[in-house]
């Protein structure tokens, strides 16, 4: 084969990876969904909040001030993957009628918030942290009491920050995956992707780019770090995340102040949340009301 032969097959591999390169990013891009209500739809009093966060990017909010007199206890509430605030706010509802002041907020290319190069779990943490350090300078709300909520990505969000702080009162996980390869095999085995060659380097590119090991975030391991208390959450009926996965995350716990929650439904659980409102709120009530 000539030089000339050799350049042009050599060249034509480069394109054949970057085009492979950009089909992945292109698949697995997060689905933006602005909100089109507001909490006052619920009858909710509430305040629109920008909030900064890494990159020089603005988050979209809304915060819910406590009923009850100051300083009250808090909660934030991360949605899942091409969700938004607007989705949780069945969540919000019940604890903000039990004294709780709730700050909901759009990840980084959800919502209303700021678009990124490219969204992940560590992002949807690293806009948690934001979203809590603007949290605790609220004049209404009592820092050692707040609580973090997440479902499906925002609930490994949560695992994850919560495995790198120690000022968290409580976390509730809803619906979350026990390891980030687990997703991503039912989600290229779902399109008919073979592991090999094809799946194997898209598990590969995908670690490259967010700049983590799927190991490293994994909500089966970032649970042995948590120190505060943690309720997992998830729908028995679950077909996006199988039931299993909770199990899985559960018997990994490093004491039994993590507790495990299986609710009827399915992957989409807020209405079961709102409907079991009572166990989420024990839970919370026991964590930032005693301190244990």
């Amino acid at each position: 084969m000539s030089l000339s032969s050799i350049v042009w097959v050599l060249l034509a591999i480069v394109i054949a990876i970057a085009g492979l390169n950009w089909l992945i990013r292109y698949c697995l891009r997060a689905p933006r969904i602005p909100e089109q209500g507001s909490p006052a739809q619920h009858g909710l009093t509430y305040q629109t909040v920008s909030i900064p966060t890494v990159r020089n990017k603005q988050l979209f909010g809304w915060y819910i001030p406590a009923i009850d007199k100051p300083p009250a206890p808090a909660v934030v509430v991360l949605h899942g993957w091409g969700s938004n605030a607007e989705m949780m706010l069945p969540v919000a509802m019940p604890l903000h009628q039990a004294g709780y002041a709730v700050l909901l907020f759009d990840a980084r290319c959800h919502g209303r918030s700021d678009d990124d190069n490219f969204a992940s779990l560590p992002r949807f943490a690293e806009d948690l942290d934001c979203a809590l350090a603007w949290l605790v300078q609220q004049s209404g709300v009592d820092a050692e009491k707040i609580a973090v909520l997440g479902h499906s990505v925002g609930a490994g969000a949560v695992l994850l920050a919560a495995s790198r702080r120690k000022d968290l009162a409580a976390v509730i996980s809803v619906a979350a995956f026990s390891h980030p390869a687990n997703m991503m095999r039912r989600f290229l085995a779902a399109r008919h992707v073979p592991y090999l060659p094809f799946g194997w380097y898209v598990l590969r590119y995908v670690q490259h780019i967010i700049g983590h090991r799927f190991d490293a975030i994994a909500p089966c391991h970032t649970i042995t770090q948590i120190l505060c208390p943690v309720l997992l959450v998830h729908g028995s009926e679950d077909t996006t995340i199988p039931v299993s996965e909770a199990l899985e995350i559960h018997a990994q716990r490093r004491s039994d102040v993590v507790k495990l929650l299986i609710l009827p439904g399915e992957h989409d659980s807020s209405a079961e949340l709102e409907r079991h409102a009572d166990k989420l709120l024990a839970f919370l009530n026991h964590a930032t009301r005693t301190g244990v």
